[in-house]
């Protein structure tokens, strides 16, 4: 499960190394009709003008004239307009998508919308994958977001056009999200009440490990295609899981298939060189029968509902303030690659700490204090002045650590809040929350226009009224996982 996690690093944010800036002018060969033999510069003093800086524009040209090439040259051009042939990149450029696919100027946006798209797919897959995991189990749903991400990924390296590729984009984005869901459930499905919480840390923590894999892995390939492939295809070296992936035994038992839960935990007290006594395994039977759950006891219910509206705006606030600190990486002012190395390690510590913190601590705290931690932090950003960048980007890395916690934190204490028999749904209704604040997320960025400090005062305060409402949900440290929802219901919350 954690090279699972590991390989979903790269289309998460693979995209962001293929869309880099790239210099470029208006393609102008229409002065070629009139003087055949002029070299680029001359080209370029003749068609192009020049900003306030002294360089070429990008966006703008002037406008194409009847003219002899003297008349051009002795009276000169000043009506511009906006790129009508296309544009034309140094001959030097390795393969991008901005370049492969024109996503400059007014089609700049193109990158930011399919960014929006991808995370829809997340959405989608959360819909889809957290209600269909909780009916057909959650090894099918892994094996089957494994293929997907991987023919998908590959496959969008062949795309003939940038719209077929965030088509495929947005199918990786939903077969991402079934394998964060899956690998999840089954996480905190197999192993006991104090060591619950590492699988799903450790999983993270591999995450994490992938991010700074990738920039590794996009500093040596720059052609947009093979980093694709290179980053995608990996996933097939997974086929073994078909053999050594195991099923859920407490889901099994939840669908009453008790011998198959049987021999599971048989299996697997094999592979740890342990037995299991006959009369403990024959105390393994079906408990009373009751309703299955489905997605409206997560409103219809009083204590599942606080559980879900509180855990739900928890996990959009994780999302929108983890992207939104991500996508700012340029502020920072160092290289791309260096950037997405140190956003990567910073969160291996903040992760790994977890699986301490939330034994010392409980889960109520740690998720409600990094919260609370994360928000205070973009808040501070804004009374910081721009000359003091070093000071910024320590409190950035401070904040990205305390919401990478936080989303960690989240995983574990939404699967440990929902009952079994509702668990897949109620975190799939999380992980679609999250995927709002996602999609979100980019448009913030926006708002800077009207003043800079908005979207950092936005990435601040939500994670502290976040972190507030936390501190009203029940703790879930050293106490047995929920089955049904009626035990939700008669328990202590």
């Amino acid at each position: 499960m954690d090279l699972a996690n590991f390989l979903t690093a790269f289309p998460m944010f693979g995209q962001v190394f293929m869309v880099l800036d790239v210099p470029h002018h208006c393609k102008t060969s229409w002065i070629y009709a009139i003087s055949p033999n002029l070299t680029e510069e001359q080209l370029l003093n003749l068609t192009i003008p020049r900003n306030t800086q002294g360089s070429y524009e990008e966006c703008l040209m002037y406008t194409p004239v009847n003219w002899d090439i003297d008349s051009v040259v002795e009276y000169g051009l000043n009506v511009t307009k906006k790129c009508q042939e296309g544009w034309v990149y140094s001959s030097e450029q390795t393969p991008t998508l901005v370049t492969q696919f024109d996503l400059v100027c007014d089609r700049k946006e193109l990158n930011d919308i399919s960014q929006s798209i991808y995370m829809l797919g997340l959405l989608l897959g959360a819909v889809v994958f957290g209600s269909l995991s909780d009916r057909i189990g959650r090894r099918p749903i892994i094996l089957l977001s494994m293929l997907v991400m991987g023919t998908f990924g590959v496959g969008a390296a062949f795309v003939p056009n940038f719209y077929v590729y965030v088509i495929l984009r947005c199918l990786v984005g939903a077969a991402v999200s079934g394998i964060f869901i899956g690998v999840l459930a089954l996480g905190t499905e197999w192993v006991g009440v104090p060591y619950r919480s590492h699988p799903v840390i450790i999983t993270q923590c591999c995450f994490s490990i992938g991010q700074m894999v990738l920039a590794g892995l996009a500093y040596g390939v720059r052609n947009w295609r093979l980093l694709q492939i290179a980053g995608s295809a990996p996933v097939f070296c997974l086929f073994f899981y078909i053999w050594v992936l195991p099923e859920s035994a407490r889901w099994l038992m939840t669908k009453e298939k008790v011998k198959e839960a049987k021999n599971l935990l048989q299996k697997a007290a094999s592979v740890n060189r342990r037995t299991i006594p006959p009369e403990l395994l024959e105390q393994l039977t079906l408990e009373k029968k009751v309703k299955s759950g489905n997605i409206l006891d997560l409103f219809l219910k009083k204590r599942l509902r606080k559980v879900t509206l509180v855990m739900a705006y928890a996990w959009f606030v994780n999302s929108l303030v983890y992207y939104g600190l991500s996508l700012n990486v340029g502020s920072f002012g160092l290289d791309i690659y260096l950037t997405q190395l140190v956003f990567g390690a910073v969160e291996i510590p903040a992760r790994f700490a977890c699986i301490f913190l939330l034994q010392w601590f409980g889960r109520k705290k740690c998720q409600g204090c990094f919260l609370l931690l994360g928000g205070a932090t973009c808040l501070i950003i804004t009374c910081i002045p721009k000359d003091l960048p070093v000071v910024v980007t320590t409190l950035a890395v401070i904040g990205k650590f305390a919401i990478a916690a936080s989303f960690s934190i989240s995983y574990v204490y939404s699967a440990e809040l929902f009952p079994t028999i509702i668990r897949q749904t109620g975190v799939g209704l999380c992980s679609m929350s999250s995927r709002v604040g996602g999609i979100i997320s980019p448009l913030i960025g926006l708002l800077d226009k009207y003043h800079p400090a908005i979207p950092m005062v936005i990435f601040g305060s939500t994670p502290v009224t976040a972190g507030i409402l936390c501190f009203l949900l029940p703790e879930t440290c050293g106490k047995e996982l929920q089955d049904h929802t009626e035990e939700a219901k008669e328990s202590q919350w």
